[in-house]
């Protein structure tokens, strides 16, 4: 049977796979991109999903150089402030914010957030303008084949591709780093999280709301008004069985708890989509690379979503890559190239991944004590603002 002959093969087509296809696609390497799944593109579709991404500036820059940025820009809210609440009193209700500015060390946002539903939209609106990009929806993965000079991928339609390049953006459970033996290890917390949409009486100002009680984050973030009233995204992290009893609630009880949960900081809270349910996991892949084979995104790393690190740490491997492609396009795939993509980004995404761990446990203490030392912490960092802008700098990707 005839193989296609490409320069790259990108598994996977949510938001980092299709976001690989265009970045390469944009540079001018020929792309084949598969996944078993076709997209789906509208909010309130079975299957959409309804977190959102928040693209903080590095990742904005990468999108500007795949062509994306433009299309993403006029549906994006920014984030200026982030504002951490701790709650972990008696009672459900604030005794600790501090916001977190964009303006001390920058003249831009943080980032700019947008629901991964409409970023598929729109990713796919892109590759229908770059000509050396073929996306195939409903084929996916089924077999790999490497040598030193070249990868040949079988698909689940029988179709065979040959590339001098696999990019892994096959999710946490990735085929392709299975088929190329790469090993991960993992860490679980027991939690889950609830992720939704909201209307809520009082403007959010483009504030990202970062509550902590015990469980994990409650966390708001931005979006365009919904129906005429301010609307946000809610990521909500407890543990599993909570999480399972919260998604089975009936909307008025449901709409109840999550004011409660929110300290009623936004007024009531409405329900505006369907509930989801999301696994919380660490994980990170001992190598980034194999032959022929690039691991991206959760193929390569997972965490909690604290602090907007998840798809922004997958857009710096893409960034990387492409920067590698570009220096030396001869040698796209080949071991040295492999083996520096993995050298600079290992050892920053293992330094992350530990970061956002011991975040994600301090999250979800229930000890009074505990919490009140978490809070503690939280006002001594903002009080001082040498490490509060630090922290923030390291937050956006300035040292990685």
């Amino acid at each position: 049977m005839d193989a296609t002959e490409t320069d790259i093969l990108v598994s996977g087509g949510g938001v980092a796979g299709l976001t690989a296809a265009c970045v390469f696609g944009a540079a001018g390497f020929s792309v084949v991109c598969v996944d078993p799944m076709p997209p789906v593109v509208e909010r309130d579709a079975e299957g959409a999903d309804l977190r959102t991404t928040a693209f903080l500036q590095p990742a904005q820059a990468l999108l500007e150089r795949a062509g994306l940025w433009q299309r993403l820009a006029p549906h994006a809210s920014d984030l200026q402030v982030m504002r951490i609440v701790d709650a972990g009193g008696p009672r459900p209700e604030p005794r600790l914010a501090k916001d977190f500015d964009a303006s001390d060390i920058s003249d831009r946002p943080f980032g700019w957030n947008l629901p991964n539903w409409l970023l598929r939209r729109e990713m796919l609106a892109r590759l229908e303008e770059l000509p050396t990009v073929d996306f195939r929806p409903g084929v996916g993965f089924a077999g790999l084949f490497t040598r030193e000079g070249e990868a040949r991928v079988r698909l689940s339609d029988g179709k065979r591709v040959h590339c001098r390049l696999v990019v892994a953006a096959d999710g946490r459970n990735s085929p392709v780093r299975r088929a190329a033996g790469v090993s991960v290890d993992t860490a679980r917390y027991g939690q889950k999280a609830l992720a939704f949409a909201v209307t809520h009486p009082v403007p959010h100002e483009n504030v990202s709301t970062e509550i902590h009680r015990s469980g994990g984050p409650f966390t708001l973030v931005p979006l365009p008004d919904y129906q005429g009233r301010p609307s946000s995204a809610i990521v909500w992290m407890e543990e599993g069985p909570e999480v399972q009893r919260l998604a089975g609630l009936p909307v008025p009880d449901f709409e109840a708890s999550m004011t409660e949960r929110s300290c009623g900081l936004f007024g009531p809270l409405t329900l505006a989509s369907r509930r989801t349910v999301w696994p919380i996991i660490s994980q990170v892949a001992r190598s980034m690379y194999a032959e022929r084979v690039a691991l991206v995104a959760e193929a390569a790393h997972v965490v909690p979503p604290i602090g907007a690190q998840g798809l922004n740490m997958s857009l710096g491997d893409l960034r990387v890559l492409l920067d590698l492609a570009e220096q030396t396009p001869a040698r796209l795939g080949d071991l040295a190239m492999l083996e520096t993509y993995h050298r600079h980004r290992h050892a920053e995404v293992m330094a992350r991944v530990a970061g956002i761990d011991v975040l994600n446990r301090a999250s979800m203490v229930r000890a009074q004590p505990l919490r009140d030392a978490r809070a503690m912490a939280l006002d001594t960092i903002y009080s001082l603002p040498p490490v509060r802008k630090s922290l923030m700098q390291l937050g956006l990707g300035a040292r990685g």
